[in-house]
Formats: C-alpha cells, structure tokens, sequence
C-alpha cells in the first residue's frame, strides 16, 4: 500500500509537558496575532497520559507562564506541600531525620504540589484541543523523515504486522506527516531523539548523558495515617548497602492515597543489583512500612530519568526541528523535578517555532532558540545545579549532598568549578565474579511483591502478534558475552521481567528469551545493556503500560 500523506505547520512527537507545553505557546501566540497554524500531536499511549510516569512533586514555575489562570480552568493540582521530612536510612532498621537546616535548599518544596502527572497531561491536552492542537493518540512515530540534511516529519508505525514480519488481514501502513517544523519530545532515552543526536552529533563535546531508574507505586492507605502534602524523601539503605547511588520518595496526595518509589542511579558497577528488589525491600524499613501497613497496592510503573544535567545537554536546534523536555535532557536531579523545565523548554521552543513561521523561515535550524535558553532562568537553574549530579556519581550520597548544601546553603551559588562523570552508564559494570551477590528476600504479596503480579498493576498490553520491539544488534551477545561475565544483568535490571535466561525445551543449553509483551516503555534496557546490543524501538501504537493516576 502506498502511504497516505498529511502537512501541518508543526509536527510535536510526544503529548509530555515539554510537547503540550509547546503546543500550546505556539497556538497562544497564533491567536494573539490573528494568524491560523495547523498544529499536530502524536502520542504513542493508547490515550493521553497512559505513559506519563514520574514522582511527582511539582513545581508550578513554567505552568504560571503557560496558563496564569490555571486555578480558575481546573488544573489537577489539588495538594499543597505541608511539610517536608528527610531521612538517612542507616541500615535496614534504622533511620535519622535530618534537620532542615542541613538539607539543601533545593529540596525544600514549599510552594509545590503533589500531583499526578499523567492527569495534569490530560488537562494540557484539554487546553491544547481547545486552542485548536490535534491530538492523535496511539499514534507511534517509528521513523523521521530527513531530506536533503533536514528534518522534514516523521511516519508514524505500521499496523497489522504479525511476529514473521508478513502483513495480517488488518495491515495499514504507517502515515508519513511532513511539517514546517517538528518538535521532539518522547521523554527520556526518545527513540528518535537518540537517533537526531547520532545523525546530527548534537551531543560532541559533552558528557555523556546519565540516567536513573524511577521505581513508582500507588498504595490506598489506612486513612488514620493518611497525611494530605506530606512529602518523604530518603537517601542511604538499601542502595548504599549495594554500592549504588539515589534515593526513595513517598508523597502524600489526595484520596487517602501515596506514592511511594525509588530512584537507582543507571551508573551502578555491581551486576547482581536489581533495581526493582532493591525498592521491594525499601518498604520493609519501619519509615517507609509504617505508612504503608494495612494499605493496599493499586498500581505499578517504571521509567527512565535523564539525570545528567547541563554538562549532558546535546545541542538542542538541528534543521527542522527541536529535542524538548527530558528528550534533550531537561531534568534538574538536585531538585529531583523535570516536570517545570520540560514545561518551560516546551514553552521556549514555541515560541521560537512560531517566529520563525511568522518570519518564512520555514525548516531552517532555529538558532534563536539557543539564545532564548541561554536567557531563560531554566538555562540558569541547570547551569547552577551542573555538579550534583557528577559530585553524586563521584563521591557517593553523603558527600555529594555536602557539596550540594555548600553551594545551595552556604555560598547560594555554584562553585567556580565544574565536576564531569565521563563514563557512560553502560560501560560502569564490574565482572560478576568479582562483584558481591546480593540475597533478596522473596515477595510477602502484602509490602513486597514480585515483577509479574506488579506488570499487571501497571495494565500493560501489547498485541501480541506482532514484531519485538527489542531490538538485538547481535543475538549471540546475551549468552556468549554477558552471561559468562555479568552474568546477563538485563535479567534484574529491566523491573517488568521481560528478559530472561531460560534453559532450552529439549534441553541442549540455555536461551536468552524475549518478553516483550511484558515491556512498560521503561527505556533501561536500551541504556544499560553493557554490550549496547539492545535498541528500544516503537511497538504498535497503543501498546505499552496505561497508567491511571501516576
């Protein structure tokens, strides 16, 4: 079949905060002016939302410059913060608040919200559709369309294609949408986002990009323990006791409900490390178990988080178009938010679309957008946080934390220096035989539980006859490379137990199984691979978690 073919103006792949945000500057600016611009979003979730995952304390910075009157239209931000406890967890039973005066003033969350951000995704969208934004969920965009050096749209994926590749009864071939501009914005790991930075070394001279694991459930509790914007972050036990860096959190929201998580820092060297036990076994400390006894779990997710910060940042302009958001790599970890510098990059990347169409200079490489960043108190926000996240890497939580309490607290600015983390994730990994084996306590199906029974929770779906969407550059690696020397790590770090090391049925030897069907769109696999032998690549549209209220 050939192809259907659309045009817009703009072309935004993803419906984040840093993408909705986009849309809608560009749509306020067109209205204020009397013009009329075509404006589309694709989404790669079954709906808006379905794959938004993230804390979430928020921070209403950029939302206040996007929408002023957000309390008036019904924005979901319904929880102040009302306190904020810090603890160190010493080991397994014990735990230390850390008074406020020592704890660095980023992590103060007066002024915030405990939201979720899925829902107030939905309410962008809302926004966006009243401005005249088209939205088109289930929508994935599997390839760019780069001509004559220029990125010219996307195509969206096929439909109806069985696991041998041939084409079911159902087959509709994906669309090719052209734009003026198009603007990326998937989220962390964007798969074609990682692609513009390769083809357009967008990222020469940086450092290379970091990443943490985001562990998340949302528990129903008892409601006499119930605290409405109370936020819990904890740092030490258990990720210490493994050799590895981040930290947990636990907020209190609306409905008698929390989230509680665990972030796990991608750059950890000891293979036997599983991020998703390490965060089962966080709720069994007394902190974090007495909110959750006599509580009931009620979803589950996962996900990526950029983390390195401004000394990550690829150059965001290429001809054609922008990396937005958590795509370029936004988040500010000493804040432990992404949400507001997505929302404002979103917001930057707008309006610089819309002056260049107003202009004619339509596919051109928007160089004022570096400039407006550079202006913008976002440029300066991540500018001033650049060593968090090396000093963390480099010198542990305790000492990392210092730095940041010096700089934030006590000289109320950066250093005049700046600290780099130069290898990669992937390459951070010790042999196995000379890494400690970590004993996890098996699942109590009350606090602790196991990746099966949690992948339900996050209701995730794929059709099932279809292409893996995991791609193996060599299918041989998994066994003859990672096993015999990390003892294939995919096997604990993916948290939704798509990866397995299964002995053949007619027993000849062991085989490295596939579980795609399980995959929530995490994007570790793709990151932490020690061979980068695995590529995340776009399922059928609508497949993957459907997360309600996360």
């Amino acid at each position: 079949m050939e192809r259907e073919s659309m045009e817009f103006d703009v072309l935004i792949v993803g419906a984040g905060p840093a993408g909705l945000s986009a849309a809608c500057r560009i749509m306020q600016k067109a209205q204020e002016s009397g013009d009329e611009l075509t404006v589309c979003v694709v989404e790669k979730g079954s709906e808006v939302g379905a794959h938004i995952l993230a804390g979430t304390v928020f921070e209403p910075t950029a939302l206040n410059e996007l929408f002023p009157d957000w309390k008036e239209r019904g924005a979901p931000l319904n929880t102040p913060v009302t306190r904020d406890d810090i603890f160190l967890l010493k080991d397994q039973e014990n735990g230390r608040k850390v008074p406020n005066a020592f704890v660095p003033k980023n992590m103060h969350n007066h002024g915030n919200y405990i939201i979720s951000l899925g829902n107030l995704c939905r309410w962008l969208a809302e926004q966006a559709e009243a401005l005249g934004v088209e939205i088109y969920p289930g929508f994935p965009a599997a390839e760019t369309i780069i001509e004559e050096g220029q990125v010219k749209g996307i195509i969206t994926g096929d439909m109806g294609v069985a696991s041998d590749g041939s084409e079911k009864d159902a087959y509709m071939p994906g669309m090719e949408l052209r734009a003026k501009y198009t603007l990326f914005s998937e989220g962390c790991r964007g798969h074609l986002g990682k692609q513009l930075i390769n083809d357009f070394n967008l990222d020469d001279g940086k450092d290379p990009q970091h990443y943490g694991i985001g562990i998340k459930e949302l528990w129903d509790i008892d409601p006499e323990k119930h605290e409405p914007g109370l936020v819990i972050h904890t740092t030490g036990w258990p990720l210490k006791e493994s050799g590895t860096t981040g930290g947990s959190f636990l907020y209190h929201l609306e409905n008698g409900q929390v989230y509680v998580g665990l972030i796990t820092d991608l750059s950890y060297s000891n293979p036997h490390v599983s991020p998703f036990d390490e965060f089962q076994r966080l709720k069994l400390h007394p902190e974090i178990r007495k909110h959750l006894e006599g509580g009931k779990r009620v979803s589950y997710g996962a996900r990526a988080i950029t983390k390195g910060g401004y000394n990550s940042l690829p150059k965001m302009t290429f001809p054609g178009g922008l990396l937005l958001g958590c795509d370029a790599g936004t988040l500010n970890s000493s804040k432990i938010k992404g949400s507001h510098t997505a929302m404002k990059s979103g917001i930057l990347g707008g309006e610089s679309v819309y002056d260049a169409i107003k202009a004619g200079r339509e596919g051109e490489e928007l160089t004022d957008y570096t400039e407006r960043f550079e202006n913008s108190w976002l440029y300066k926000e991540l500018f001033d946080e650049r060593n968090f996240g090396p000093a963390m890497h480099k010198f542990g939580n305790f000492v990392g934390g210092g730095i940041a309490f010096l700089e934030q607290n006590i000289l109320r600015r950066s250093l005049p220096f700046t600290f780099h983390d130069t290898t990669p994730d992937y390459a951070t990994l010790k042999p196995a035989s000379e890494a400690k084996k970590i004993d996890y306590p098996k699942p109590d199906n009350t606090l602790t539980f196991d990746k099966l029974s949690s992948v339900f929770l996050s209701n995730t779906n794929h059709e099932e006859d279809q292409p893996v969407h995991l791609k193996l550059s060599d299918p041989d690696i998994p066994l003859e490379q990672n096993l015999p020397k990390f003892n294939e790590p995919a096997q604990r770090y993916c948290p939704a137990g798509v990866y397995e090391v299964v002995e053949k049925d007619d027993g000849s030897g062991k085989a490295f199984q596939i579980n795609a069907q399980n995959c929530v769109h995490c994007k570790t696999c793709d990151i932490k691979d020690p061979a980068q032998n695995i590529t995340w690549v776009t399922p059928e549209g609508g497949g993957g978690p459907n997360y309600p209220n996360m």
